[in-house]
Formats: structure tokens, sequence, C-alpha cells
């Protein structure tokens, strides 16, 4: 009888998928991943693109808070950073706003996590010395000061209410947003869907690594950990240079889906959105960061709806209740129901129901 958690050798313990039907799964999952744009409308595809982006950076926010347990509410600056340096790179030169005219997809995705991770760098020693809450104020002080800053310099933002053009994805001089063979939807879901594969299984082997176990052994108990040995300080310093790449190069690609950003995209609502991912996809788990992702981007979605099944709420925004209400309300609904009765998140549903029909029918 076969026991997959039963391991004889450290290489079976640490193998990224330790499993026959792991491999089987995961192979299965890419396929049928990779086959969806041709089946699916563009209107949904898009938003399918958007999760698959907010899963980098829900999964670098997950790095940092997670699994080091240094609580940000700064998601949304290094976001903003990653985006207006993926913008400025490749957008054209002599225009209304700063542009450098070099479109090459890796070139300007790698500089929007660089930029981000330098700023990470930069707020780093402040976790050094503050934790908890004062962490989290410091970090969410980020948020005002990069939307303040990025309202005032109109030369990189193009201003509040006018906004610029995202970055331009070109490979080996071939536009990704221009319609051919294939719509600009499902070029852009697939490109999403390689970079969320590279990145997931990057962060997948990080904290299975030395860096990765001083990451939990700071998170479970700083103190401890410098007592064996942890350099507390640089794993603080790379967990927030690590996460902040992330972000950036999420925050590249977020407003390359759409095409255009504004300065007030960044705000404390967006931090905020990236907390709900983790706590609602499950803290601590690189698939949880996926998960809480795609179900939060498709939540406004499924809220749209809502009208046609209760009369009583309203499409307008100017009449209550509406299901633009909702979607805010049902943020704080479920990250408070699964913090009392799930804490570990949507990855917990699936770890209960798992070991459950894995001991049936003697599961109690």
């Amino acid at each position: 009888m076969s026991r997959p958690l039963l391991h004889t050798s450290y290489a079976q313990d640490m193998a990224l998928l330790d499993t026959r039907t792991k491999r089987v799964a995961i192979l299965a999952l890419l396929a049928v991943a990779a086959f969806t744009p041709l089946q699916v409308a563009d209107d949904l595809l898009q938003l399918l693109t958007i999760g698959m982006v907010a899963a980098v950076g829900a999964i670098g926010l997950n790095i940092v808070t997670g699994y080091a347990g240094q609580i940000s509410l700064g998601h949304a600056f290094f976001i903003a950073i990653g985006a207006y340096t993926g913008a400025a790179v490749s957008g054209a030169e002599g225009g209304r706003v700063i542009g450098l005219g070099l479109d090459f997809l890796p070139f300007w995705m790698l500089l929007s996590g660089l930029a981000a991770a330098v700023a990470g760098v930069i707020v780093a020693p402040l976790a050094t010395r503050l934790r908890g809450l004062y962490l989290a104020i410091v970090t969410l002080g980020l948020v005002f000061l990069g939307e303040h800053v990025l309202k005032e310099w109109a030369d990189l933002s193009g201003g509040p209410g006018v906004g610029r053009p995202a970055a331009v994805p070109s490979l080996f001089g071939i536009r990704l947003d221009v319609p051919g063979v294939y719509t600009r939807e499902q070029k852009m879901f697939w490109l999403a869907l390689v970079v969320l594969v590279i990145f997931a299984v990057l962060a997948r082997n990080l904290v299975r690594s030395r860096i990765g176990r001083a990451f939990t052994a700071v998170r479970d108990r700083d103190i401890a950990a410098s007592v064996i040995g942890v350099d507390v300080a640089r794993t603080k310093l790379l967990a927030f240079a690590i996460s902040s790449f992330y972000a950036g190069v999420a925050g590249s690609l977020l407003y390359t889906v759409t095409g255009f950003m504004d300065p007030g995209s960044f705000t404390l609502g967006m931090s905020i959105q990236y907390i709900a991912m983790i706590l609602i996809g499950g803290a601590g788990t690189i698939s949880g960061s996926i998960l809480g992702a795609l179900a939060l981007t498709l939540l406004p979605r499924l809220t749209r709806e809502l009208p046609a099944v209760l009369p009583f709420v309203s499409a307008r925004s100017d009449e209550f209740p509406n299901v633009y209400q909702l979607d805010s309300a049902l943020y704080g609904a479920l990250i408070i129901a699964f913090l009392i009765f799930e804490p570990r998140g949507m990855y917990g549903l699936w770890v209960r129901q798992r070991n459950y029909w894995k001991g049936y029918p003697f599961s109690y």
C-alpha cells in the first residue's frame, strides 16, 4: 500500500512535488489553464489575468507577512513603484510623460522589480527596530507618501485624473498588446500565466531553503532565532527586498493588462485588498496566495450579478443598498469569517477536506 507521507530520504522530504498525485494534478491544472483562453470570453479572461498578476503580488506580501511575520500595510507603495518604473522605461520618448522607449518585456519587468526591491531595502532597517502595530503604521505611511509624490510628479504619473499609459509589452519585436492571430486578452492571459508559474516556483523553492527557514524562525520568535544563529536584521531585510521585488513585477504587469493607470489607484484600499488576499487564501502558503487573489478578483464580478437574484440590491451607485457597497462589506465579512472559523484560509479548507477523504471511511 502506498504511503505518500513516508519519506526515506532528505531528497524526498525536500522535493517540490513529493507525490505522484501532486505532479499529475499540477500538470493537469496547467494544461487546463493553458487552454482556457480558447474557451472563455475576453471580458472574463481579462479578470482571470488580473487575478493571476495580483497573485504574484500576493505571494510577495505573503513572503514578508505570512512567512517572515513582518506586518506590512505599504504593499500598494511598492506596486506603484513597479508600475511607474515599467511605464517610464517602456513608454515612448518625447511624450507628455517620461519615457525611455525600451519596451522589451523582460528588461522593464526586471527593472520594475529591482526598483521596488531597492525601496524595500531602504524601508527594511525600520523593521529591525519596530514590530507589530508600530511597523504596520510606518508601512501605512508609505502609502500616503507615495500617493502624494505621484500626484505632484506629473511628468512621471501624468497627474491626478489624467494618468498615463501603462507599460508596453514587447517580446523580440512582437507587441503582445496588439491583436493578431490571438486577441489581446488571450496573449495577456498566457503572459500572466507564465509569470505566475515562474514566480510561484521561485517562491516555493525559497521558502523550502535555508533563507525560508530563517524567515519562519524570525516569524515565530525573533529572539530565539537570534540565539540559534539567525541574523535577524539580514533576514528581515531579505524578506522586504524579495517581497518588494514581487510587488514591483506585479505592479508593472497589473496595469499592462488594462493599459492605463492613475495616481489615485495606489491607495490604502489596495493594500487592504492584498492583506485580504493572503488572509482569505491562507497566510504562510504559496497556493493560498493564488487562491485568495483569484477569489477576490472575481468577487466583484459575482456581486454584479446579485441584482438579478436579489431585487432589493441596486446596480446603481446612488441607491442603497447597491453592489458597490457590497464589495467592501464582503471583504470585511470574509476576513472576519476566515479569522474566526478557519484561520488558515481557503488553503486550510482544502487541507481539511483532503485529510478527511484520505482517512475515509475512518475519518473522525
